[in-house]
């Protein structure tokens, strides 16, 4: 794991950061244009045929909840996060939406789970990927632990592309580095998702490509800019002030409509092999 990214390393995080971490993930789950991606990949899985659901990385259950929210999904949801402090808070969040009984969340190490195979009719991993060192550990998990015949739906940032807008363009692409270097273990690894499904099994049935773009004012990345302050000196890439510096550059050119904010997003939907009759 990245010695750096604190979304890979949630098991190992004081509370304070985890907060943080609570707080952007609950953020960015809610914004319309982020839930509509998750819900056009749902769409994609015919998700709600499912009987079972694996939501591998479930951080605060936001796809967890977005799937049982869904009114033509009768099934249920099991969640696994590799921080037993995140898996509490989606169980809380569960329950206070109703979904108790429905949905069951715990710890657990995504790379390797003591699941039987074949256990579940569709698996996500919605914003995962980015934040482990082995992606294909964890497909091939995704992809041992669907049944024959069933869909691994995966969703994340190509966060190679993140960028934030600055006067000074040497600082603006040292401040987009050290963001990448602070908060995602393979910014690359969407673009190689094509080859990680075939090496472990899976035939790709569907993808979906989306730029987030906010330009003038900031909305989608306002909460990312807050965690900004207590993750990246989490990650030690960049001195608390020099976080804090950044943070309100960026709000104060939202304030003045002059902001530039931006990154690459995918959904892949594959199939594992039905298998001998």
């Amino acid at each position: 794991m990245s010695p750096a990214d604190p979304f890979g390393r949630t098991d190992k995080l004081d509370d304070a950061v985890l907060e943080a971490v609570v707080t952007r993930l609950e953020a960015r789950g809610k914004h319309p244009l982020f839930a509509g991606m998750l819900a056009e990949y749902l769409d994609l899985m015919r998700i709600d045929t499912a009987r079972s659901v694996l939501d591998l990385g479930c951080g605060t259950g936001v796809a967890s909840r977005a799937l049982l929210r869904r009114t033509a999904f009768a099934g249920s949801v099991t969640g696994i996060d590799l921080s037993p402090y995140l898996a509490r808070v989606a169980d809380r969040l569960a329950k206070e939406e109703g979904f108790a009984g429905r949905v069951a969340f715990r710890a657990g190490d995504t790379r390797s789970l003591d699941l039987p195979s074949g256990g579940f009719d569709a698996v996500v991993a919605h914003t995962l990927i980015s934040h482990v060192d082995d992606p294909l550990a964890v497909i091939k998990e995704a992809a041992r632990i669907v049944r024959p015949g069933g869909l691994v739906g995966i969703f994340d940032g190509d966060y190679a592309s993140i960028t934030f807008g600055h006067p000074d363009e040497a600082q603006a692409k040292a401040a987009d580095e050290a963001i990448i270097n602070a908060v995602i273990t393979s910014p690359r690894v969407m673009r190689q998702m094509p080859r990680l499904l075939r090496a472990a099994g899976l035939t790709l049935v569907a993808s979906r490509s989306y730029v987030l773009a906010e330009i003038g004012k900031a909305d989608f990345w306002l909460s990312a800019i807050a965690g900004l302050r207590r993750l990246i000196p989490a990650a030690g890439t960049m001195s608390e002030d020099a976080a804090n510096a950044l943070a309100d550059a960026l709000l104060k050119a939202s304030d003045e409509g002059v902001f530039f904010g931006a990154s690459n997003y995918y959904s892949y939907v594959a199939k594992r092999a039905q298998g001998p009759a």
